[in-house]
């Protein structure tokens, strides 16, 4: 698997990757919640100065996405304060490459580039009914900060704020 810079070409590929991913959990959330999410992963908002768009790539295809915001940038469009940290967004696995590493291969990569920026934590937001992401997240050793959580789309649905500290050696 290699993990590199994604392509502008390949921009549209990975946003309707991301929207096919996302998409099983439209079915366990409100309408206008779904709405919401397909839109912010359909975003621009991965081409920001600074944001770096990571993929994972097997044999020419690729399996998944990741974009990693730098600290200080409004990565969630006002709904919550900048940190001084990186945050790992829309992380995106095709449905048929899932539990192969995929995505853990991208975070470690996310943490790794945010290591030799100088940074000691790295964070993300995931809804609270992304039931196998947070497994993964508190897997790796990303830790709540429910003080960051917030509410998009006014329907009592959680996005839930994970913060990882990363030694800086």
């Amino acid at each position: 698997m290699i993990i590199r810079k994604a392509l502008e070409s390949e921009l549209p590929y990975i946003r309707e990757q991301r929207v096919i991913s996302y998409k099983e959990h439209a079915a366990i959330i409100p309408e206008g919640h779904w709405q919401a999410l397909k839109q912010a992963i359909s975003s621009t908002a991965d081409t920001k100065p600074g944001v770096e768009l990571l993929v994972a790539e097997v044999d020419g295809v690729i399996l998944g996405s990741v974009a990693l915001f730098p600290a200080e940038t409004d990565a969630y469009e006002g709904k919550v304060d900048a940190v001084d940290y990186p945050e790992i967004r829309m992380l995106a696995v095709s449905p048929a490459a899932r539990g192969k590493g995929v995505a853990t291969a991208l975070i470690s990569e996310c943490i790794k580039l945010s290591k030799e920026k100088g940074y000691h934590s790295i964070g993300l937001h995931t809804g609270e009914f992304m039931k196998n992401a947070m497994k993964l997240y508190e897997r790796i050793g990303f830790e709540r900060l429910p003080q960051y959580d917030f509410i998009p789309a006014n329907d009592g649905i959680i996005v839930k704020a994970y913060r990882l500290s990363i030694n800086n050696e």
